[in-house]
């Protein structure tokens, strides 16, 4: 079970979506090293995020829908705020007029409003874990795999941000790369909705 947890941890957290589509505006815009808190938010998230869909969130969903239709509703417009914070953003160069990439708390609650984070969590706790008495033990498990497998799978993003942005030297040019990450963030909204 092992190696197939590993693949699906790795195609769930390497592909497109909210996060990593983030992440690579944020590594383009504030550099790798400035993009840590995020990556490192993201992961405390997921691990809060499965350990709550492994014990019990899936059940709470299924009982009360207007909850899931709540936090569909707030993630919408969280992106639609992250959107255009990502398209108004201002080079690193630009100290005085700067904004700053999300921090630990930010990127790790953003994982409650991000649809991703709940199809993920909920389809391997309910693919991965065993019935009966090593459920527990079986959840530990998969948490531990996508807790290995996150990091070094979204920093891939943050990585690739930090090195298209040395191609950037106009910034008229950085300013359509910093819409058209902010258009794509805004786009996911329809991944929600869907």
């Amino acid at each position: 079970m092992i190696i197939p947890m590993i693949v699906f941890a790795f195609s769930m957290c390497a592909t497109p979506g909210p996060n990593n589509i983030m992440l690579t505006a944020s590594g383009a815009n504030f550099g790798f090293r400035r993009t840590i808190p995020h990556i490192l938010g993201i992961e405390l998230g997921m691990l809060v995020h499965f350990t709550l869909s492994a014990f019990g969130l899936g059940v709470l969903f299924t009982r009360f829908p207007v909850i899931h239709t709540v936090l569909k509703i707030a993630g919408s417009c969280y992106l639609v705020y992250l959107a255009a914070r990502i398209m108004f953003s201002k080079r690193k160069e630009n100290s005085e007029t700067e904004t700053k990439p999300l921090n630990i708390f930010q990127a790790a609650a953003f994982q409650f409003l991000n649809p991703k984070a709940y199809i993920i969590g909920i389809t391997a706790v309910s693919s991965f874990t065993e019935p009966g008495e090593t459920y527990a033990r079986s959840a530990i498990l998969v948490i531990l795999v996508f807790g290995i497998v996150c990091i070094p799978s979204i920093s891939i993003w943050a990585g690739f941000g930090s090195v298209i942005s040395r191609f950037f030297r106009n910034n008229s040019i950085f300013r359509i790369f910093n819409f058209v990450m902010g258009g794509l963030t805004a786009a996911s909204i329809v991944l929600i909705i869907l």
